[in-house]
């Protein structure tokens, strides 16, 4: 059984490189919370990246980068990291951790905890993924979101 965890943080980000170097040796994805629908949004698309490699489907060689793309909703690595990734300076995080629970301390110690910053902004998640009036009234952010992580699976 595999354990997720989806977690929110506050904190300064210096050099991407050395913080994701930091956080080696476990499945630890790191991402723009700003850009992430709350955690039903996040655990989805982890869910889909999970059976994304399982069926030798994935489409990145990377569980984490998998994670982006399903969380972005896009098969381009270079548009998925440009939507969820990582950005130098202050930011919101959405952390996944997949049966790394140790990681949890090293995130601790690095960012502040703060599962607030999971909370959807509709305006910045409706400019940033294209979302129409229609797609928000049938089934909401987060589900307009989901149904995009799904659909990518009919597209290979």
């Amino acid at each position: 059984m595999t354990n997720i965890k989806i977690l929110g943080f506050k904190g300064e980000i210096k050099k991407i490189d050395e913080i994701l170097a930091s956080l080696e040796g476990g499945i630890v994805q790191l991402m723009d919370a700003r850009a992430v629908a709350g955690r039903e949004h996040v655990l989805h698309s982890t869910i889909h990246a999970i059976k994304a490699f399982q069926r030798g489907e994935n489409i990145a060689k990377d569980i984490g980068l998998e994670i982006c793309l399903r969380t972005a909703a896009t098969r381009q690595i270079d548009k998925a990291l440009q939507m969820v990734g990582l950005k130098e300076g202050l930011m919101d995080i959405c952390a996944v951790l997949i049966d790394s629970q140790d990681k949890l301390d090293e995130l601790s110690g690095i960012f502040e905890r703060d599962d607030s910053v999971l909370e959807p902004d509709t305006e910045y998640l409706k400019r940033l993924y294209g979302l129409t009036e229609n797609e928000i009234k049938l089934v909401g952010v987060t589900g307009a979101l989901m149904e995009r992580t799904t659909l990518l699976i009919l597209e290979s």
